[in-house]
């Protein structure tokens, strides 16, 4: 019986856990079989890996599963431009 609740509570546990996610940054290649379904900027980003986690975060309030960075600048603001997809 123990046994039993236990994979229950880990099935929900790991459904639960797939809804938080960000939106996964893919290569040109990757975009081709995607839904492109708009574009996000931002700006003010300290190095470049704040750069990818603050677009993602943006691609997937936009309701975005995957995500393909067009432009990135380098300097004091740093900022990126990503294409969308569903």
């Amino acid at each position: 019986m123990k046994n039993v609740k236990l994979i229950a509570t880990a099935a929900i546990l790991a459904t639960l856990s797939f809804s938080s996610f960000a939106a996964q940054q893919v290569t040109r290649n990757q975009t081709e079989n995607l839904d492109k379904i708009g574009s996000v900027s931002v700006s003010n980003s300290h190095g470049m890996s704040a750069l990818e986690h603050k677009l993602a975060a943006k691609a997937e309030a936009q309701g975005a599963s995957r995500y393909y960075i067009v432009s990135a600048s380098t300097g004091n603001n740093m900022r990126g431009t990503a294409i969308i997809y569903k």
